[in-house]
């Protein structure tokens, strides 16, 4: 067995070497073309927004033109597809949510694509407040009278959200757990109608992020209960957290992520995550986002890695004890 693992060594060790060489030298032309940024949702949106706000700064920074390209549909999984099967040199990134990387495992009986072994993740870059809103004329004006008033009257209050399995329903169902409270949920073919409905009175409630809710709050036609960040909305500072509203620890929000295919070289991955931290710490970017109601967030591949494996488990967790589906 010893003589037989020499001889593999000497036959396979030189085209080893061979192949790794070659991914190094690729590594550091990288890159060679132009870069497709695949971002997961239609034109206009948070996802599409961030893309084109890092686009241009990512062709700067790495020296070869970067584009965005959109393709929507299928809840994220279209997108998410496309990039899992791409070539894994660099050259095709995915931006997509949390829908793509935490919910839509837990959420679909099958999916053509793995979020943990078909990707490698380059970096978490922003997350988006998402807030407790409530018609402007609903009798209660703190998350403690909402959660009395939920408990005097089950299954009496709707709440909206964007569709099945949508951030905004899974924040809802996983704060009415923590409140041990009986909501009746009401989903929309988007978040627009449902904001419609929420301002009209025909929902009394539902989470919304910041940059959606923001300018209807100003308004006056829908009042901010709290925060479900940990730290309160800089746009809203007098508006409290749930967690600073006896629900110690609550957070919840939408987040946006750049993965690679699997197998990436890793000193590719490596210069689009250093990449993409410059550009989250540029005083542009994150006043950008600050307007949004997002924070930039930098970090490692593998903090990623990490934030990714513990949303999947909590998405995964309500989703299944709320016996949530997509239709």
């Amino acid at each position: 067995m010893k003589l037989m693992s020499f001889q593999a060594m000497r036959y396979w060790g030189p085209l080893l070497l061979m192949l790794s060489l070659t991914s190094l030298v690729h590594s550091q032309a990288y890159p060679e073309k132009t870069v497709k940024l695949i971002v997961s949702l239609a034109p206009g949106g948070g996802v599409d927004y961030f893309g084109r706000l890092i686009a241009p700064k990512l062709s700067e920074i790495i020296g070869q033109a970067v584009v965005v390209e959109n393709r929507p549909g299928g809840a994220t999984n279209i997108a998410a597809d496309y990039v899992a099967h791409a070539i894994p040199d660099g050259h095709t990134l995915l931006l997509s949510s949390v829908t793509t990387y935490a919910i839509n495992p837990s959420l679909f009986k099958t999916l053509t694509y793995d979020p943990v072994k078909d990707f490698s993740p380059i970096g978490l870059a922003a997350t988006f407040q998402f807030l407790l809103v409530c018609n402007a004329d609903f009798q209660v004006d703190s998350v403690a009278k909402f959660v009395s008033f939920a408990k005097a009257n089950p299954k009496k209050i709707s709440f909206g959200s964007s569709g099945p399995g949508s951030p905004h329903q899974l924040t809802m169902e996983l704060f009415a757990k923590r409140a041990n409270i009986d909501l009746v949920h009401v989903p929309y073919k988007g978040a627009g109608p449902a904001v419609l409905d929420l301002i009209s009175g025909q929902i009394p409630v539902m989470f919304l992020d910041v940059a959606t809710a923001l300018p209807h709050i100003k308004s006056g036609r829908i009042r901010a209960l709290a925060s479900a960040s940990l730290k309160r909305s800089d746009l809203l500072p007098a508006t409290p957290t749930i967690s600073e509203s006896g629900f110690p620890n609550f957070e919840a929000s939408s987040w946006l992520g750049l993965v690679a295919p699997a197998k990436t070289p890793q000193p590719v991955i490596q210069k689009l995550n250093s990449a993409l931290n410059r550009i989250l710490a540029e005083p542009e970017v994150i006043a950008r986002l600050s307007g949004v109601g997002a924070e930039p967030t930098t970090g490692t591949p593998q903090a990623f890695a990490t934030y990714q494996a513990s949303e999947l488990q909590k998405w995964g967790e309500i989703i299944k004890s709320s016996n949530i589906t997509p239709d």
